[in-house]
């Protein structure tokens, strides 16, 4: 098979197509003919040696990527609920050696879902770190309620614009921070209040909010102090969450954490869940052929991505 390894880390270049062995499916894995792959922020910051770089570098060879949309091709002997055919999507071996850029991946099938049949492979591919990350945020870290204020930074990116979705389907008013660019696309979503960050700045625009979610970390965490109401919750994916902030927080009585998504089947059919329902969908900004690997990067690291970045692998 085909794969894309990471040679050494630094830039795009570093990265180069290989001949594998398709690898061997273990008794509670499945093999995946790989269809599309998201790629995330994760992604870049590994490849320039930092996040995971050093989980990967363990192994033989390094191969960057965790999101995959595709097609059972094998079922380990204790896999119950997967076949042959299915078509499947998930974050895979997260936070560990996922090993996405490739024709063929093997999971564990508890970090996979059923495909949605209203959505395609890119589509697919793209929910899942990214629309993991939102739920598991939004649901089991802050348990966002019904009537609850919502801030929202970087709201049109791939994390922002799946917990926009999210949090309006689950009751709550949100008001998002992003270019002016994007006020248009976002209120198309449901944001209530879009704060254009480039011309005002948002602590001066909202307050009391219940929530802030943060994936941009350093002075818009500690701004984001301001905004919330006593006893809200804030929390960063980004590790904005610093021990100097504690007093800060302790005076507000906030509940401020950290938080890195983790792989998760039973997360995985929620989203699916409501893919098939309608009321989630994926925002594809740009699409790339597996030998365009280095394009996807160079456009990740622009930090203007409306929504998500997929590689189709085939078709």
């Amino acid at each position: 098979m085909r794969a894309i390894i990471l040679k050494e880390q630094g830039g795009p270049e570093n990265l180069s197509i290989t001949e594998l062995p398709t690898p061997e499916p273990g008794p509670a894995d499945v093999l995946v003919e790989v269809h599309a792959i998201s790629i995330n922020p994760v992604d870049i910051k590994t490849r320039k040696g930092g996040a995971l770089y050093a989980t990967l570098k363990k192994d033989e060879y390094a191969i960057l990527g965790w999101d995959v949309s595709g097609v059972v091709k094998a079922v380990g002997a204790e896999v119950k609920q997967f076949k042959e055919g299915d078509a499947v999507f998930g974050m895979v071996n997260f936070p560990g050696h996922g090993k996405a850029y490739a024709e063929y991946v093997v999971a564990p099938a508890a970090h996979l879902a059923l495909k949605p049949d209203n959505c395609t492979h890119a589509e697919a591919a793209a929910a899942t770190l990214a629309a993991l990350t939102a739920w598991q945020v939004l649901v089991h870290q802050a348990g966002i309620q019904p009537g609850q204020h919502l801030l929202m930074h970087a709201a049109a990116g791939g994390v922002g614009h799946y917990a926009v979705q999210i949090a309006k389907h689950l009751g709550a008013t949100v008001t998002g921070t992003a270019s002016a660019a994007n006020a248009g696309f976002l209120q198309e979503l449901g944001v209530d209040h879009v704060i254009d960050y480039t011309t005002v700045n948002f602590e001066e625009q909202v307050s009391d909010v219940d929530m802030v979610f943060d994936p941009i970390g350093g002075e818009t965490t500690r701004r984001s102090i301001q905004v919330l109401r006593p006893g809200g919750t804030l929390v960063s994916i980004v590790g904005g969450v610093k021990d100097n902030l504690s007093p800060l927080f302790q005076q507000k009585s906030i509940k401020a954490k950290n938080y890195l998504v983790q792989s998760s089947g039973s997360d995985m059919q929620q989203l699916a869940e409501l893919i098939q329902q309608g009321i989630l969908r994926s925002t594809i900004s740009h699409q790339f052929s597996f030998d365009e690997m280095d394009k996807a990067h160079q456009q990740i690291e622009t930090g203007k991505t409306r929504g998500k970045v997929v590689v189709n692998v085939r078709g």
